[in-house]
């Protein structure tokens, strides 16, 4: 799969605007050359997953004891035209380097910001990051406190039904704790594509990474290895999901969704982002709307801090 249609696959289970009346809509062949977009889904994920790496950036760097920068190829791309977004993902594919992956974020202490600035100053900007290979990319790598894999999901976490139920034991786990199949709760989701790679990049750079996960309202953070591990244990399965690509081709992916029980708390918002009315229009005049995220501010906690400060 092209990196534009994976790095925008929707799970088909979280597609949110899907119109299940209506058999046929005259934009579902909108055309992004050389692409399609099937719907203002993929448009929306777009948004969410820029608005969501900014959130975790700003709110980073506002501690004034971190600095967090984008480090992988979805994280680097241009954030306020999709056109730009995918066009830079021609150039990536293009350079032969579509399919590295890479955490979306590294985190380092505040005292190396000068020498991170000056080290992208040199290489012609952060976005050019994804365009390096790795070996050359070792004098910033090795500072960095962790690396971050960000995900985001369109949900309150707060009012979910199952939030601040306790986990129980569960037959399908044998004994182990956990919540019923189809609780629906906070989770920090993890795709079982990305674990081996993730792995290696953690194992080759000696640098520990981090998921973060964010809500509207806060956010959590669980370690890479605490991840593995209580797959290794048996206490989190993985689940099957159809995804769904802008060109139309579904895949099944299996994926964990581990409890934020097992998290730590990373964020909480003090403000939440406005939901905007957009559109693209393609050089025939068609129109596709979505909805644009804008604004809104998370705050880091204590509890995380304290963990990076360990670090």
């Amino acid at each position: 799969m092209h990196p534009f249609e994976k790095v925008l696959s929707v799970s088909i289970e979280d597609i949110e605007l899907e119109l299940r009346v209506i058999k046929e809509i005259s934009w579902a062949d909108f055309w992004l050359n050389p692409r399609k977009l099937r719907g203002s889904d993929f448009l929306m994920r777009w948004s969410q997953g820029v608005w969501s790496e900014k959130r975790l950036i700003d709110a980073t760097n506002k501690t004034n004891q971190f600095y967090a920068i984008p480090y992988g190829p979805s994280g680097t791309a241009p954030t306020d035209d999709v056109r730009a977004f995918e066009l830079y993902f021609e150039r990536l594919e293009a350079a032969g380097l579509g399919n590295i992956k890479r955490p979306d974020l590294l985190v380092f202490k505040i005292t190396d910001k000068q020498f991170v600035d000056k080290f992208l100053a040199g290489i012609g900007g952060e976005e050019e990051l994804p365009f390096i290979t790795e070996d050359k990319l070792q004098d910033l790598v090795s500072k960095a406190l962790i690396a971050v894999e960000c995900e985001n999901s369109l949900w309150v976490a707060e009012k979910m039904p199952f939030y601040n139920v306790p986990m129980k034991a569960q037959k399908r786990l044998g004994g182990k704790m956990g919540l019923a199949k189809n609780a629906v709760l906070p989770t920090i989701i993890i795709k079982e594509e990305d674990r081996i790679p993730l792995s290696k990049w953690q194992e080759q750079n000696k640098v520990p990474i981090h998921v973060w996960h964010v809500f509207f309202d806060r956010a959590f953070g669980l370690s890479f290895d605490e991840a593995q591990r209580l797959v290794t244990d048996g206490f989190i399965l993985p689940t099957e999901q159809v995804f769904q690509a802008p060109g139309g081709a579904t895949t099944k992916k299996a994926i964990y969704k581990y409890y934020y029980h097992y998290a730590y708390p990373l964020g909480i918002a003090n403000e939440r982002p406005k939901l905007l009315p957009a559109y693209i229009e393609d050089k025939n005049g068609h129109i596709l709307p979505y909805v644009k995220f804008e604004g809104g501010s998370l705050e880091i906690t204590s509890d995380a801090i304290k963990l990076l400060k360990q670090l």
